[in-house]
């Protein structure tokens, strides 16, 4: 720890108005989920905001453990011992065929292989102020513009992360003089080296760790001063005049790419961002990092009515879970903020948003922070084209390279699958692909394969948004390949083709004997996944021009798949038998994929019932992420009632983890902050809730568009601009009694005729 004396001096700013786009609160932050997190897409912090100190819990999105993935060279697969080729999966497919489902569930553990790495915190700032500055606090995270102020009295601080100067940015001024200290602490290995004006931390990660959840290692990390990530990172003071300063925090990282060692320079890195943002006036700085926000943010605006924001946020979303009365500017300000959250945690090349973003305070973060990519890798760029933030959805797309790259190996080795790539229930920062679980794992989601196909749909649902056949063409082996190892993965059965082994993630059935189970063939969610991932391609390959063989073969797998089914309860069938679930009001809902976010099942008809049937017997008592998919689920079934329940769902308040006084309420819903409550956080159920009011206002196929599908009685009037549509068409519209009033396109895709769009409006 390291303590740096600050006396400056300036004008205090007078106090922001609450504007309808601010979340805002008269205390200060005493829990991770009450904090204002800021972000750049690389750098991010949770600010605490006090009175007597503020504390800003700092990440880098490329701080990770480990190293690139080595395949059975990776330390936990030697002791693993697991054996190659196709002996071990011709065991479970054997037993399989015998209908033997405990001896099957058993042998799974040998198509297992090791576990993702962590997500690490970078450390902890504490600025504790010298004297006590007045009276009155509050305390504010300004949308429009990416900015987090605290006015305490008469003393005004401001926090930003400027992501063209690569650096986190915090303004004191107090018109009594400004008298503070920093200190900083990192849970990681480190060393600090002092300045006249700030320090300088140097530091690693563990260079191999495993879960805590994981009971099989007395070790879980591993740390080496010659390996794994290094960091470096920079805190300096600039002094206009007595009564203000500006802290700027930069860092820098060894991350070199996923399948390189981490050895990138990065200690003259973290300095040069330090002195290049340091050498800039601060006015200059702040401005050239709100332009750069809105320019992304200002594409979409959304209004359903006017409501005050004259009560803090956390007052709001209590009274709006109590009360059942409306909050049209709660509403707004969630939505928005689900975008605002993608653009400060979506912008660094090759390493997406994780299952907390950006932002992480532990050693050993719950399921490690990690790419958790049976729902929630996927659910965190749902929003990411309707709601305008493609490039967001691009750092998606250059991690699925290095996946699909590291899936090759792990097609053939452990599915005996020799075209194509896989990747299994987990990933991290070095694009790991293998199955996790060591050999101990639950199947229900350690054997689970069919995450390469489902994230390679995102690459056709982005060229449909945007039309760039550049792009296409650029990712359509990474969407061959995964419909490639589709097609060879496919068994025949009974005049159809299906998995085998299959898992529905996470859920489990009970057999008539007792047996509770994961391991089958058949699942629905398997052949789903697959239904959506040929169709993507076949259409790609005709779009290009190219590979009419494959795209052929495609065609004649899609036309024997297993079709859907619904069982005696009236549900979508999940198992390929009639059997029961284990838990009927289970979180996953992973067989309704091809209702959303796929586009097999449409809104009328005997699926569509049985899918209704099937969310009528999960219920909505869930987590915050699998309530914003139902909020989707229902909103494709044209359900506003429905959809708008669940959105209200989502928005149920609960307390922060470590609160247990009065009143506490804990499980699935929205902390006080609007972040997800899984519990714990996972930003998912805020990306799906994004993505979920748009759904419920416009639906869309590349040649027809359909408005208010799901808009719920609530929104009686409203307007919205800037949502674009799988026609290639960006639209505005506005809307009084569930009729639309106006109505323009704004921008049209390359080669995109808007005359040939079929626009319904009610």
């Amino acid at each position: 720890m390291t303590t740096l004396s600050i006396l400056a001096l300036a004008t205090t700013l007078a106090a922001p108005p609450q504007g309808p786009l601010t979340l805002w609160y008269d205390r200060p932050a005493e829990y991770f989920e009450e904090t204002l997190v800021i972000g750049n897409g690389k750098l991010g912090a949770a600010v605490y905001s006090g009175v007597d100190a503020d504390r800003l819990s700092l990440n880098d999105i490329t701080l990770w453990t480990g190293e690139p993935d080595a395949g059975d060279a990776h330390p936990d697969m030697k002791r693993l011992a697991r054996e190659k080729g196709a002996a071990p999966l011709q065991e479970v497919r054997r037993l399989l065929e015998m209908e033997d489902y405990p001896s099957a569930e058993k042998a799974q553990h040998a198509l297992q292989g090791h576990f993702s790495e962590s997500y690490q915190p970078l450390g902890m700032l504490s600025i504790r102020y010298g004297s006590s500055s007045g009276d009155g606090f509050r305390r504010s995270l300004d949308l429009n513009t990416a900015v987090a102020t605290a006015v305490s009295g008469s003393r005004t601080v401001s926090y930003f992360a400027s992501s063209p100067d690569s650096a986190i940015v915090i303004r004191v001024e107090d018109p009594a003089g400004v008298n503070f200290t920093l200190d900083y602490d990192c849970p990681l290995p480190h060393e600090i080296t002092r300045f006249a004006d700030g320090f300088m931390v140097d530091g690693y990660a563990a260079w191999h760790a495993l879960p805590g959840y994981y009971a099989g290692a007395d070790e879980k990390f591993l740390y080496d001063p010659e390996r794994g990530i290094h960091f470096r990172t920079v805190v300096r003071t600039v002094y206009e005049s007595p009564c203000a300063a500006t802290v700027y925090i930069t860092n820098a990282t060894s991350f070199a790419g996923s399948s390189r060692l981490p050895v990138k320079e990065y200690r003259n890195a973290a300095m040069r961002q330090s002195a290049e943002v340091m050498g800039q006036p601060y006015q200059a700085v702040k401005t050239r990092a709100v332009n750069d926000y809105r320019r992304l943010f200002d594409r979409v605006s959304l209004s359903l009515g006017d409501y005050p924001n004259d009560r803090p946020t956390d007052v709001q979303l209590l009274e709006y879970a109590d009360s059942g009365k409306p909050n049209p500017g709660l509403e707004v300000l969630y939505f928005q903020y689900g975008r605002y959250l993608l653009i400060c945690s979506s912008r660094t090349p090759g390493v997406p948003a994780n299952l907390q973003g950006l932002w992480n305070e532990s050693v050993d973060p719950p399921w490690s922070c990690n790419y958790t990519t049976n729902i929630n890798l996927e659910e965190n760029y749902w929003a990411a084209e309707s709601a305008a933030m493609p490039e967001m959805h691009n750092v998606l797309f250059s991690f699925l390279k290095a996946l699909s790259a590291n899936g090759k190996a792990v097609a053939g080795d452990f599915y005996a699958v020799s075209r194509g790539w896989a990747a299994g229930h987990n990933s991290d920062i070095w694009a790991m692909a293998t199955p996790v679980g060591l050999g101990s794992g639950d199947p229900c989601w350690a054997n689970w394969n069919m995450s390469g196909a489902w994230l390679s749909t995102h690459i056709w649902e982005h060229y449909l948004f945007g039309r760039d056949k550049a792009f296409l063409a650029e990712y359509w082996p990474v969407l061959k390949g995964a419909a490639e190892f589709c097609l060879d993965w496919l068994v025949p059965k009974d005049g159809f083709l299906l998995t085998s082994p299959s898992t529905s993630p996470e859920n489990l059935y009970r057999l008539p004997s007792g047996f509770t189970g994961a391991t089958l063939y058949g699942g629905t969610a398997d052949i789903a996944i697959i239904r959506e991932c040929l169709s993507d391609a076949a259409l790609a390959a005709a779009e290009l021009g190219v590979d009419d063989c494959f795209a052929q073969e495609a065609r004649r797998a899609l036309a024997k798949l297993l079709p859907y089914r619904t069982d005696s309860a009236g549900k979508l069938a999940e198992w390929y038998h009639d059997w029961a679930d284990a838990e009927p009001s289970h979180r996953h809902q992973s067989h309704l994929i091809g209702l959303y976010p796929g586009h097999q099942i449409q809104p009328e008809g005997e699926l569509a019932d049985a899918c209704r049937n099937t969310l009528k017997i999960r219920g909505d008592e869930t987590t915050g992420w699998s309530c914003g998919w139902r909020v989707n689920l229902y909103a494709r079934l044209h359900d506003a009632d429905g959809a708008y329940r669940l959105f209200r769902r989502l928005l149920r308040y609960v307390s922060p983890d470590g609160y247990h006084g009065p009143g506490a309420r804990h499980g699935g819903g929205t902390y006080p902050n609007l972040l997800d409550a899984h519990s714990p956080f996972q930003i998912d159920g805020n990306f799906g809730g994004c993505a979920g009011v748009l759904e419920m206002l416009v639906q869309s196929s590349p040649d027809e568009i359909r408005l208010l599908p799901a808009c719920p009685p609530a929104w009686k009037e409203g307007s919205l601009s800037g949502v674009r549509t799988r026609a290639g068409l960006t639209l505005a519209f506005s809307w009084k009694d569930g009729h639309v009033t106006s109505f323009r396109v704004l921008e049209a895709a390359p080669g995109v005729n808007p005359s040939a769009v079929t626009i319904h409006r009610p």
